[in-house]
């Protein structure tokens, strides 16, 4: 019998042509990870996975992979003894029977002997399989795992892949293991650079893989290039006192552009400077993969880095080329912003009645209309002057104008900006022209609010008219399909409100807003769907804040308001409270008393009346005196939506309430006693209750 496989590090790398940027990183994991667990299904270990990914490459090693298993020993069991053998002690057909499909003779079984009986018992030795016979099916299927959505073919073979595959290298410590993919053979050579290293070369062990491709100048592990990416860029920015302007997206697309990264600067023309940054940071990063330089302030400079692919011995020459690139498309956002300043942004709105938003709610022009109503509903319920109502009108009736504008037909994620950059061209209020960029914050996850009253107030507006028109008309998100982004849409909304502290109830706000549809809404329910789908978002916003959800379960169960803002002030003060030294206790005598009171199918509607004569313990005043020495404070502070306050107060029935679990009996037999000492647990209850329900909170 084996007793230890031998091991080492199995490489695999697919060489390819130039893999999709945009999918890179996706590929890159998915392909190790699928191909892990491949491996691991087939019952063979290893330590440790290193994935690669590089433009012209996929790869995995896998260290101390086993390449042979541990043989396994598996046990048969057969018949009972009672039934195997006859009364004579003769084998019976159904153990024969049993004994030759083991490929053994009867007298060889063993016997199982348990507390239910005697069985016969055959110890069967399984043969290790070797990884040799099973990586290429492995290899298969975890290809066939990509998220590849449209394969191609190439040459006159059938082999299908995102991109050709040129060579395929499975090494196992120093030896190939043979195999056939892509009509291929496996062997142990690879791709280096294409410009700087070998058309093949030979990688002698498995080990020695990333050392070797650093010579072949191939960073074959994706986040070392994106580090060292981002050090380059870092370092040359501080060079030069700026800032280098790019996300991890930004860093990763780069990174699956190139094989050995080489940060360059570069410079264009200052007069271009004239033209709002955004729409120069936009072509540089979007269409070119340039990372632009900013002051200290957030000026854009004239001067920008690149990524080149190769160790230019003249990169002026390099530099120089992306310069020319460059210039054209900065040219074209010049023409596009001169152009569209001949026109005002007023005149361009006249033309959004040709421009369809979704052919049950009409036109841009009537959703335009419809946003500007409803920033008079939200700003007229939360007391707003009539100048800030006036110019959240104008900011509404302005707000999607540059839709039909040059640059933003070329620069599409620059709508608002630009719209922003037009009106103060026109003349208009700068609060007016903040607003109408700030009509789509936050785009995203933690993405930055609004930051002027008149922003909140035409977001949530553009918002609110999205979310309860598209349920109007039956488009409810389903699954993971939402092309409307009605779930953003949701978090923004909660966002907005609960930042802004705007004490809104939003049943009243979205039957105003269903009145500015006119008869457009064809779903009855819609109300009822959008309050739903809006405080269904309330968990996973506060998860964002590190509030679980059984805190913000405790307040809904609860509460009947459709105020944001009150509904904030008490996950906050409940989640605060949760976390105190006396919330864990009075979160479990809470559970006690809802159990007991549902056990007794006892409804808390008012305060139950309590009897002190009928008290037979100190444990009993105790409480009692405790909870009416705070319960006339509770309702005012309760009112004043004081929750934080009320919980404080109730905090101090800690003690009281503990002693009197330990010591009183609840389900006494004198059914008076019983009954009073179930009101005076479920006073305490309903004090509670006026927060929120602690006894689903999780401690």
């Amino acid at each position: 019998m084996t007793t230890q496989s031998n091991t080492a590090n199995l490489l695999i790398e697919l060489g390819t042509e130039e893999l999709p940027p945009k999918t890179l990183k996706k590929l890159t994991d998915s392909f190790s990870t699928n191909l892990a667990n491949e491996i691991k299904k087939l019952g063979f270990s290893f330590s440790d996975t290193k994935a690669f990914g590089a433009p012209r490459r996929l790869g995995i090693l896998l260290s101390n992979c086993e390449r042979v298993q541990a043989d396994k020993i598996v046990e048969k069991r057969g018949p009972a003894v009672s039934v195997a053998f006859d009364a004579d002690g003769n084998a019976t057909p159904a153990a024969k029977g049993w004994a030759k499909s083991n490929g053994i003779d009867i007298t060889e079984a063993e016997r199982l002997v348990t507390s239910k009986g005697e069985w016969l018992l055959h110890k069967a030795i399984v043969q290790g399989q070797s990884l040799d016979n099973e990586l290429e099916g492995a290899l298969e299927r975890a290809l066939k795992q990509l998220p590849i959505p449209k394969p191609m073919r190439w040459g006159s073979s059938n082999a299908e892949f995102i991109r050709p595959v040129h060579t395929v290298c499975v090494l196992f410590g120093r030896e190939v293991i043979n195999l056939r993919l892509f009509g291929l053979s496996s062997g142990n050579t690879v791709s280096g650079h294409r410009f700087h290293g070998d058309f093949r070369v030979a990688i002698d062990d498995a080990s020695e893989y990333i050392d070797t491709m650093r010579k072949q100048y191939v960073l074959v592990q994706y986040e070392e290039r994106v580090n060292e990416i981002k050090t380059q860029l870092e370092d040359n920015a501080k060079s030069l006192g700026l800032v280098a302007d790019f996300d991890q997206s930004l860093l990763e697309e780069i990174s699956s552009l190139v094989e050995w990264p080489v940060v360059l600067t570069a410079n264009f023309e200052t007069e271009f400077l004239d033209v709002p940054k955004e729409a120069l940071i936009y072509t540089m990063k979007d269409d070119q993969k340039y990372v632009p330089l900013l002051s200290e302030n957030g000026e854009l400079s004239n001067t920008f880095l690149f990524v080149s692919n190769i160790e230019s011995k003249d990169p002026s020459q390099v530099i120089s080329g992306n310069e020319k690139v460059i210039r054209p498309r900065l040219s074209d956002a010049r023409f596009f912003f001169e152009t569209d300043k001949k026109t005002t942004l007023a005149s361009k709105a006249d033309k959004l009645s040709t421009i369809l938003f979704q052919k049950d709610l009409g036109t841009v022009a009537e959703k335009s209309e419809r946003v500007a109503k409803i920033t008079q509903i939200i700003g007229e319920s939360c007391g707003f002057s009539a100048h800030t109502l006036a110019n959240a009108k104008r900011a509404a009736l302005l707000a999607k104008a540059d839709l039909v504008s040059n640059m933003v037909m070329e620069f599409t994620s620059i709508q608002g900006t630009m719209g922003k950059h037009y009106a103060l061209h026109d003349g208009e209020d700068n609060a007016v022209a903040l607003a109408i960029e700030e009509q789509y914050l936050p785009r995203f996850a933690n993405d930055k609010l609004p930051s002027s009253d008149l922003g909140a107030l035409v977001s949530l507006a553009e918002k609110l008219d999205t979310l309860v028109g598209i349920f109007g008309i039956n488009k409810i998100p389903k699954g993971d399909k939402d092309p409307f982004a009605l779930r953003r849409s949701a978090i923004g909304i909660l966002r907005i409100l609960v930042s802004n502290k705007m004490n809104i109830d939003l049943s009243a706000l979205v039957d105003s807003v269903i009145t500015t549809f006119d008869d457009k809404l064809k779903n009855a329910q819609a109300k009822e769907q959008v309050l739903a789908f809006l405080l269904d978002r309330c968990k996973p916003f506060y998860a964002d804040l590190g509030i679980s959800s059984d805190v913000v379960n405790a307040v809904m169960n609860v509460t009947n308001s459709y105020s944001l803002s009150d509904i904030d002030l008490r996950v906050n003060a409940v989640a605060q409270f949760a976390k105190s030294d006396a919330g864990a206790s009075l979160i479990a005598g809470n559970k006690r008393v809802s159990n007991i009171l549902n056990k007794n199918k006892i409804e808390l509607n008012t305060y139950s009346k309590v009897n002190t004569e009928l008290f037979e313990t100190n444990e009993e005043s105790a409480l009692y005196n405790a909870f009416i020495d705070i319960e006339h404070s509770l309702t005012s502070e309760t009112g004043n939506s004081d929750y934080s306050s009320v919980l404080s107060k109730l905090s101090a029935l800690e003690a009281p309430l503990s002693a009197f679990f330990d010591k009183v009996m609840i389900m006494t037999d004198n059914e008076n006693v019983k009954t009073n000492r179930i009101a005076l647990v479920a006073n305490v209850r309903l004090a509670f209750l006026a927060v929120a329900d602690i006894s689903v909170i999780n401690v």
